[in-house]
């Protein structure tokens, strides 16, 4: 088995490196990067509109890791007045490191679906949510906090950028090391490694190699593409990835 591993840095490079120290063989391959999101520097005003007991939603590491830069910057702190919330455990732990509050997560599978269901988030009539995300993504957070009747605001905190490739010749190098596992955390990516790679690549190659994602709802849509060997790891992070691929 040789895999090829599309998430970003520096998370790809890590499962990589676990690998490997199973004595697979595996390539990083990150397909997307990221850059500060264009409404950084509203947070701190967004964080002042908010009021005792009102929640605050972490999507990602990334999400934190920004939102944390812009509040240090402006001179604030994580207000301890507030309910944080985070899409999976290791989101929660960056949140927490960093402002010391306690956080809330699914302890289930890290997607929308599992946080909707924390039976804090179940009468939120009145309350305001601020959401951290990136740019893009799934709407069912925001959609189903609204839909329950809290006042929903997004703040880009970052914002996913597409590394550029020659597809064909990347194609044709992954082809050569025999790569026949590919690794895809997200929609976005699936797409962009599907656009990537010239068709003939994609018929030959591409969709051959088994795939490994983080959802049910991402194999429906690797299935869709036309791959057919697919595999839901239990969670998102990489800890769940290695026992998938071993």
């Amino acid at each position: 088995m040789s895999i090829l591993v599309t998430r970003p840095s520096p998370d790809g490079e890590a499962l990589v490196s676990r690998l490997r120290m199973q004595g697979l063989v595996a390539w990083s391959f990150p397909l997307i990067e990221f850059a500060p999101g264009a409404e950084l520097m509203q947070l701190p005003a967004l964080f002042d509109a908010l009021q005792p007991d009102d929640l605050v939603f972490m999507v990602s590491r990334h999400a934190v890791e920004h939102a944390h830069a812009a509040l240090t910057r402006a001179g604030r702190t994580w207000p301890a007045s507030l309910r944080y919330f985070a899409i999976g455990r290791s989101t929660a732990l960056a949140l927490h490191q960093v402002s010391g509050q306690p956080v809330n997560y699914p302890r289930d599978r890290e997607i929308s679906e599992v946080l909707l269901q924390l039976p804090e988030l179940q009468n939120i009539i009145g309350r305001k949510a601020l959401i951290l995300r990136g740019n893009g993504g799934r709407e069912l957070l925001g959609e189903t906090l609204t839909a329950r009747g809290a006042d929903v605001t997004f703040c880009e905190c970052y914002q996913r950028c597409e590394k550029v490739y020659d597809g064909a010749q990347e194609a044709h190098r992954w082809q050569m090391r025999g790569v026949n596992t590919l690794v895809i955390t997200s929609g976005e990516m699936l797409h962009q490694l599907f656009r990537l790679v010239p068709e003939w690549y994609r018929t030959r190659w591409l969709l051959r190699c088994k795939a490994v994602v983080v959802s049910e709802r991402l194999a429906t849509l690797a299935r869709e593409l036309g791959w057919q060997d697919i595999k839901v790891a239990d969670n998102a992070d990489n800890d769940a990835l290695l026992r998938a691929l071993l």
